[in-house]
Parts: C-alpha cells; sequence; structure tokens
C-alpha cells in the first residue's frame, strides 16, 4: 500500500471523527437540559449550517493559502453538513411532531422559519445526491456546477431560517451572516476575476 494512501486514510478519519464529534456534543448536555427536545433540535440544525458554512470557506482557503488539495474534502464536509440537517429534520418530524403530518403541513404553511427551511432542505437534497464522482460525469462538469451553485442561496436560507427561529439574542447569527456576506462576495470577486482572464486571453488570441 503506498504511503499517500496511508496519509489519506488517516486524514479521512480524522475528519470523520472531528465532523462526527458534534452529535455527542449535541445529544449528551440534551439529557439533562431543562427542554431536550428543543436542545437538540436546535443543536443539530445549527451545526448543520456551520457545516455548510464551513464547505464555502474551503474553496477560497485553498485559492488564497495555495493548498488546492483542500478542495477534495469538501464533500466529505457537504455530506455531514447534510446528515445534520436530515437529523435536524427527523427530529423535528418525530420528537417534536410525533409523526402528525397534519400539523407539520400547516406549520409549512403558516410558519416563515420552518417554510424557508423546509425549502432550503428540498434544495439541498440534489446537491447530496449528486456529490459523487459519477453523478458527476453524467451530468457533465458545466450542468454539475450550476446544480451545485444552489448552495449560495441555500446557506442564506438556513441563515434566515435560524434568524426567525430564535426569537432573541441574534449575536450569532449575525456573526454567521458577516461570515457568509464575505464568502458571498468572494464569490462574486473570483467569478469576476476569472470572467476577466477570459476576457484576456480571447483578446490575445485575436490580437
Amino acid at each position: 500500500m503506498a504511503k499517500g494512501s496511508i496519509k489519506d486514510r488517516l486524514i479521512y478519519a480524522a475528519m470523520w471523527l472531528a465532523l462526527a464529534a458534534p452529535l455527542p456534543i449535541v445529544l449528551v448536555p440534551a439529557l439533562t437540559a431543562f427542554n431536550p427536545i428543543e436542545y437538540i433540535l436546535r443543536g443539530l440544525g445549527l451545526w448543520g449550517l456551520r457545516l455548510l458554512i464551513l464547505g464555502l470557506v474551503i474553496t477560497p482557503a485553498a485559492r488564497i493559502f495555495n493548498l488546492p488539495v483542500l478542495i477534495r474534502y469538501r464533500r466529505t464536509v457537504g455530506l455531514f453538513a447534510f446528515t445534520y440537517i436530515v437529523l435536524h429534520l427527523l427530529s423535528y418530524v418525530v420528537l417534536d411532531q410525533f409523526f402528525d403530518w397534519n400539523r407539520i403541513f400547516q406549520d409549512i404553511l403558516k410558519r416563515p422559519f420552518i417554510t424557508i427551511g423546509m425549502g432550503a432542505f428540498l434544495a439541498l437534497i440534489p446537491l447530496a445526491v449528486t456529490s459523487t464522482n459519477g453523478m458527476l460525469r453524467r451530468l457533465g462538469p458545466v450542468l454539475w456546477k450550476r446544480l451545485h451553485s444552489l448552495i449560495y442561496l441555500i446557506v442564506p436560507a438556513g441563515l434566515v431560517h435560524y434568524w426567525l427561529m430564535v426569537k432573541a439574542d441574534h449575536d450569532s447569527q449575525i456573526v454567521y451572516g458577516a461570515i457568509i456576506a464575505v464568502l458571498l462576495a468572494w464569490r462574486v470577486w473570483d467569478r469576476f476575476q476569472a470572467a476577466q482572464r477570459r476576457k484576456a486571453r480571447a483578446a490575445a488570441k485575436a490580437s
């Protein structure tokens, strides 16, 4: 076995441990929380949002620090984020609503933060489903990138969902919002720079 493959496996193992750590961090304190269901519900959703933001951080970090190897770990972070969000949704359906589908449907229609959260979750599903190399080949890189650009709408929607869910003390939401705004601004700047480079290459070929 090549040395590099052992190193990769160790890195992935460390990543899995780190990304799975929030689960006991949420569940263990919930055992003694005043409202354990709400504690679990919010904790899982918050970690899902944090990991979505971390996924957005990876590309600019790889570019700024010239570490393209970071990109290979972005998928793992994204899938863990999706897992926490699925668990967040399941905790709402099972623990909070006890499979009361009529009440859940009414919540989706009448409570804006649930409407937005459900919409963000539904938009996240095709990203998770198409996260494999096989789906990338089937869709082609252009269509795949366009589909996965939905993340730039999903993450802000997740923040709005979190903001509306919490009735007071929005300090953490403001911090997350500032981070998301910087990441989205970087993305716009990066696309502008890429367009400028394409124009320069086209002009060079034409001359």
